[in-house]
């Protein structure tokens, strides 16, 4: 197929227009015009840039691409290794932020819940960024059992911090992939047992403690890893395309 009609495709799908975002979302680096085989991944960082181009990738699909609000647009260091590369192997760059988080069947926090075994009740939030539901099988006796059951199933450490005071079973569960602090005062107003994210800030700790409501930090690239997959999944079906998704490790 041609980029400009995978271009479409992607829009079609995750309709970008509907965001105010960070950074472009789109094709950010125009490469070869013909996309026979796809490679999804959750950074272009220069590691999964070198693995697509070994394992023969047209084109890369990422969660995090290269360009940001407020980043130096000068092209040195990294910035121009990672564009080297890419331009050197005519390898096209699609990348969505927000419209992939969100997104209602493929989205990172819907393809997370999944993961985790969760049933969406609610999306809510700025930009639906925030998901609300209830574990699909048995309720949680704790949040400490949850947070082992999230790291069994993502393979990451799951730091936990627990109110001062009350200690409430799982009943009903917040969670936002990525960088999602700034939705734990949402989550607490929304009645949650407990909030999932994957990362946490100061302030949050000091919530957690005094509001009754567990705090989990399980790993911005451990809790993203799932839309993008689910995403090029559907491309690749849709299209007859070959879909290849390539881990880079992350511990953050």
């Amino acid at each position: 197929m041609h980029r400009n009609e995978l271009l479409q495709t992607l829009d079609q799908i995750l309709q970008p227009g509907g965001f105010r975002d960070y950074g472009p979302n789109g094709l950010q680096v125009e490469g070869r015009a013909q996309i026979r085989r796809l490679v999804t991944g959750v950074t272009a960082s220069r590691a999964l840039i070198e693995a697509a181009i070994a394992a023969g990738a047209d084109a890369l699909l990422v969660h995090h691409g290269l360009f940001w609000r407020g980043q130096d647009g000068r092209v040195t260091g990294w910035m121009k290794e990672r564009l080297r590369l890419l331009l050197q192997h005519d390898l096209n760059v699609y990348a969505y932020h927000l419209p992939l988080d969100a997104h209602p069947e493929l989205g990172n926090n819907v393809q997370l819940g999944l993961q985790l075994g969760l049933r969406v009740e609610e999306r809510t939030g700025e930009q639906n960024l925030l998901c609300l539901g209830e574990p699909a099988g048995d309720v949680f006796p704790s949040a400490a059992l949850f947070a082992q059951h999230v790291e069994r199933v993502l393979g990451h450490r799951a730091l936990l911090v627990e109110p001062s005071e009350s200690h409430r079973s799982v009943r009903r569960v917040a969670w936002c992939t990525g960088g999602g602090q700034g939705y734990f005062e949402a989550a607490i107003a929304a009645g949650a047992d407990v909030y999932l994210t994957g990362e946490i800030s100061e302030p949050q700790v000091h919530y957690a403690r005094e509001c009754g409501v567990a705090y989990i930090a399980c790993g911005h690239h451990a809790t993203e890893r799932y839309g993008v997959q689910a995403l090029g999944r559907a491309v690749a079906d849709l299209h007859g395309l070959e879909h290849q998704y390539i881990e880079i490790d992350n511990p953050a």
